[in-house]
């Protein structure tokens, strides 16, 4: 179709207009990074969390979603500002399933929505593969997730809310040796990279202290039947067995194993240290020993203010991971305060040498890797239905109570 000159004349002005109004052109951001947020000067400020909040395993991600949300609207009753201007801090929470898959696919989605930070994910298998999502835009991410791997892959926006596996199975490992007397030891896992990853802590932990690992099992995340795994393990006579892996295979473990008359005890990591446990396994739970990232909640800096508060707000008890992700989110935002902006670009440096007085913590800061400095272990033992410690070992406990984290 022909254009006539007075067509292309009105074209041509109304380009130029328009170059007009656009002003001088801006640079291209660079392929894969994260634009600012458009919240960043003012109005909202939207944080992602992903964690399984359906399954089998959504007891964990509510209980820490809780936490998160009580974090936000603790920020937000501040009043908070920004260069100047206020902000409100909006959560957007989605179920990642605890499935890889999923959690790429919300990575993805958050990265399009130009959220300001992420907290979460909640389990290693899901960590891993987003952070790399994550790392290409740019967006510092504050993890659950407690294996090794998730702060050895060399990106600058991964951070941790509890201690590593590193950590948590080497004080068990030892733990299991030294003070239960140890000598033949099973290790089973469910293959997941948090439950694998810690069962290889502990075993090379074991094994340094003394200890001869006599059995090395398998099983999934699924499973609910354990009789022919513990079947053999009956017959290697073992002084302790250790389980990496969550309370929906532990508690009906240990049940399996004094139906069949094992009387080794259970040692296992917090996804057994839960109250849904307790429930699950009933009176067959008492002698199991489990280990937990930090101090006991009484204990914490924090912790007794929080606990009232927490059941105020939700009718419930704090169970495991719910203070955690309250620290990690008042972290994140603390960050974005002192930096004056709620750019990752501008508040990742921040955040790599913030110094945090928490509710778990009254130290809470990271070292390179973004693993936190200064986590602590603490052991416990299931006695008449209930959860007792019984050796805490680090921590960053202070006399100074930490309420004032509100």
């Amino acid at each position: 179709m022909q254009v006539s000159k007075l067509s292309t004349l009105t074209l041509a002005v109304a380009a130029a207009v328009a170059l007009s109004a656009c002003g001088k052109k801006e640079e291209a951001a660079p392929a894969g990074a994260a634009s600012a947020p458009a919240q960043a000067s003012g109005g909202e400020i939207k944080i992602g969390f992903a964690a399984p909040l359906t399954g089998p395993q959504s007891h964990y991600g509510e209980e820490y979603k809780n936490g998160v949300t009580l974090a936000i609207e603790d920020a937000n009753a501040a009043k908070p500002t920004i260069a100047g201007k206020p902000v409100t801090f909006v959560l957007d929470a989605q179920d990642d399933q605890a499935d890889p898959k999923t959690a790429t696919q919300l990575a993805q989605k958050f990265v399009d929505e130009k959220v300001a930070g992420i907290i979460g994910h909640f389990n290693s298998g899901t960590a891993i593969p987003a952070s790399k999502i994550y790392s290409d835009a740019g967006i510092p991410m504050i993890a659950m997730a407690t294996s090794p791997v998730f702060t050895s892959q060399g990106f600058r926006n991964t951070f941790r809310s509890m201690t590593s596996d590193t950590q948590q199975g080497g004080v068990m490992g030892k733990f299991a040796v030294e003070k239960l007397h140890a000598k033949k030891i099973v290790i089973v896992d469910d293959r997941t990279a948090y439950g694998q990853g810690l069962a290889d802590e502990f075993e090379k932990s074991a094994r340094a202290a003394g200890g001869d690992v006599v059995k090395r099992e398998f099983t999934n995340d699924k499973a609910t039947d354990f009789t022919a795994i513990l079947t053999s393990i009956k017959g290697a006579n073992p002084d302790v067995v250790f389980y990496g892996g969550a309370d929906a295979q532990s508690a009906p473990m240990v049940k399996q194993m004094k139906r069949l008359g094992l009387k080794a005890p259970l040692i296992s990591g917090e996804m057994t240290k839960t109250p849904t446990f307790l429930q699950l396994a009933g009176k067959e739970a008492d002698g199991t020993i489990a280990s937990l990232a930090g101090l006991p909640l009484d204990q914490m800096p924090g912790g007794k203010d929080y606990e009232a508060r927490y059941k105020a707000r939700f009718k419930a008890d704090v169970a495991t991971y719910s203070p955690y992700g309250y620290d990690a989110t008042r972290t994140l935002i603390q960050a974005m305060e002192q930096a004056n902006s709620a750019d990752p670009k501008a508040y990742l440096p921040v955040l790599a040498k913030i110094t945090h007085q928490g509710v778990t913590s009254s130290n809470w800061t990271y070292d390179d890797k973004g693993d936190l400095k200064d986590g602590g272990i603490t052991v416990y033992k299931v006695e008449n239905g209930q959860w007792k410690v019984m050796e805490t070992v680090g921590g960053g406990a202070s006399a100074k109570d930490a309420s004032a984290a509100k």
